[in-house]
This record gives structure tokens, C-alpha cells and sequence, in this order.
């Protein structure tokens, strides 16, 4: 099967990279980029070390060559250093970069849409669940869906995972909302071989209130501390979007946090979600206290805004 990854900087040569290791996920892999030169060198690079996978061709093209493609995945427009989101103390976040991407995406979306009509869409572009709205409207179709908070559940576990000394891959925890500020971290259901963490935290003294500020601060920032290292936060999404790519191809129903339209709450967001074939099949709302249900609302209503805005920006 085919894959496009539109948008070949940090993040889209990651998700390449990554699809190209998982191996046998997909069998053709197309780079496109509004700077061809980097899509080349991207594309000649990775090439290279196609050889030590199962079969996978790597090409760089323009949209025509995503005729055909069972999934494209967007990584294309500004990023958080570039577009000024690495103020911790701004509670917009990702958020910063809406409207710059969201003109992005109204170039993007359509070429994409008339090339492969078929195809599932995957946005990765920060701020990615409004934008996964205003790509639904620009498409035309439910195919769509946005990496959503998986990330931020995976840096949930491995969080948890340090404190209690364990593997993460033990710790089954989950982030719900918007994948930015006003994520809601569900603390009550987060456990350890069925045991909560909150009855494993805080038994060297630290107190748990305490500990749960330390966490969430972590999480919610986790992209701006490695920004400051590294200047893009790239390898965890990239392996995040391979991930998402191979159980849509494999029609795998695994259920992930990743964010689709809710017809209940009337915006893209994640929650317990169905995925494969054709993207998200089914959306479930988790056992919530009614402290994080209200956490939720509100960041209902954030995306709520932001995918306004994002609609009116691409279409004025």
C-alpha cells in the first residue's frame, strides 16, 4: 500500500523514518514537500537504509503521486519554535499556531483530497485536533483523524512508570481532550496490574497532590523541554504517526487515544478510540470522576473555539 507524509521537516522525516523501520507496514512511501530539494534529500537519504527493512520503496513526487494512497499524513506547516509556542506561561500552547496552519491546510487539503479521494487523513500539524476538524470540512468526509493525545498518554506511563520503577509498557494510563494545555490527565483510572497508582504514589513521603503537579507539569511541557534541547520535538511523534498509520493499513481496532469528530460533543477530540480501516470506527468516553468529566468540558470548549476560528481563517 501507498502512504504520503505531506510536510518533510523534523516531524515528517521522523514519521518516514519510522514507517520505513516498523517494516512491512506499508510497501510505497511518497515525500512531499513545498521545498523539493529537502523532499529529495529526505527521499535519497532514507533510501539508503530501506535495504535493512522488508521491502519499502521511498520517492519523492508532488501531490499527483498520492494517487492511490490508503493514508496521507499531514506534518506540514510552522512549528512551535518557529511560531513562537514555547512559552510555558502562555496557556494557548499549541494553539499559537492555529491560524498560521490552518492557511496551510487550506492549500494542502484540497490538492491532497482531489489527487486521493479514498484516502485516510492523519494530521500531525500542531495544533492537530482543530485542524483535523477544518480538514474534515475541507474534505468533504469523516476519513480523518489527528494523533491526538496518544503521545501525551505515552508520556503519561513512562512518567508514572519512573516513580513506581517499573516498565510503562505495565502502567495503563490515559490523557483525554485536547492534545495541548487543557488535556485532562484521567488520574482516577490510571493503574499497575490492576492496581491504581494513586494507591503506589507518594509512599517515600512526597505527597500525592504534589506529585500529580509535578507529572501533569511534565506532560503538558514534555515538547517545550525538548524543544530547548533539541529544537524540534520529532522522534516521539514520528514513532506515534508509524504506529497510527500500520493499525489503519491492518485494520488493527486497536483502541487508542487518538482525536476524530464526536458527534456528541460536536468537535474533534480524543477519547477512547476505535481505529483501523478508514480511520476512527468508534468513540467511547472513559470512566471519569466528576472532577475530570468538568476538566473535560472545558476542554471541549477550547477546541470548540479553535476549530471555529480554524474554519474561518481557511475560508476567508
Amino acid at each position: 500500500m501507498r502512504v504520503g507524509v505531506v510536510g518533510v521537516g523534523a516531524v515528517g522525516s521522523a514519521t518516514a523514518l519510522s514507517l520505513v523501520e516498523r517494516g512491512g507496514t506499508c510497501r510505497e512511501i511518497v515525500l512531499i514537500d513545498r521545498n523539493t530539494a529537502r523532499a529529495d534529500g529526505v527521499a535519497a537519504d532514507l533510501r539508503y537504509a530501506a535495504p535493512l527493512s522488508p521491502t519499502v520503496d521511498v520517492c519523492s513526487g508532488g501531490y499527483h503521486d498520492l494517487s492511490g494512497a490508503a493514508v496521507v499524513v499531514i506534518t506540514a506547516g510552522v512549528n512551535e519554535k518557529a511560531g513562537g509556542a514555547t512559552d510555558r506561561s502562555d496557556h494557548r500552547g499549541r494553539l499559537r499556531l492555529l491560524e498560521t496552519n490552518a492557511k496551510v491546510f487550506a492549500d494542502i487539503v484540497p490538492q491532497v483530497v482531489e489527487v486521493a479521494p479514498q484516502a485516510v487523513l492523519m494530521v500531525v500539524t500542531d495544533p492537530p485536533d482543530p485542524l483535523a476538524d477544518l480538514t474534515r470540512h475541507l474534505a468533504g468526509h469523516d476519513r480523518v483523524f489527528s494523533t491526538g493525545t496518544l503521545i501525551d498518554s505515552l508520556r503519561f506511563r513512562v512518567q508514572l512508570a519512573d516513580r513506581l520503577r517499573v516498565r510503562p509498557r505495565d502502567v495503563q494510563a490515559l490523557v483525554v481532550g485536547e492534545h495541548g494545555t487543557s488535556e485532562v490527565l484521567l488520574w482516577s483510572s490510571a493503574q499497575v496490574g490492576g492496581i491504581p497508582v494513586t494507591d503506589l504514589l507518594g509512599q517515600d513521603g512526597q505527597s500525592l497532590e504534589e506529585l500529580r503537579g509535578e507529572v501533569e507539569n511534565d506532560i503538558r511541557y514534555a515538547n517545550i523541554t525538548i524543544i530547548e534541547g533539541t529544537g524540534a520535538s520529532q522522534y516521539g511523534i514520528g514513532a506515534v504517526s508509524a504506529r497510527l498509520v500500520e493499525a489503519v493499513l491492518r485494520d488493527e481496532r486497536a483502541v487508542l487515544p487518538v482525536a476524530a469528530h464526536s458527534s456528541s460533543h460536536g468537535v474533534t477530540l480524543s477519547l477512547s478510540s476505535v481505529l483501523g480501516a478508514g480511520g476512527v470506527q468508534q468513540m467511547h468516553v472513559p470512566t471519569m470522576t466528576p472532577e475530570e468529566h468538568r476538566a473535560l468540558h472545558e476542554s471541549v470548549q477550547v477546541l470548540r473555539d479553535a476549530a471555529e476560528r480554524a474554519v474561518a481563517v481557511a475560508t476567508t
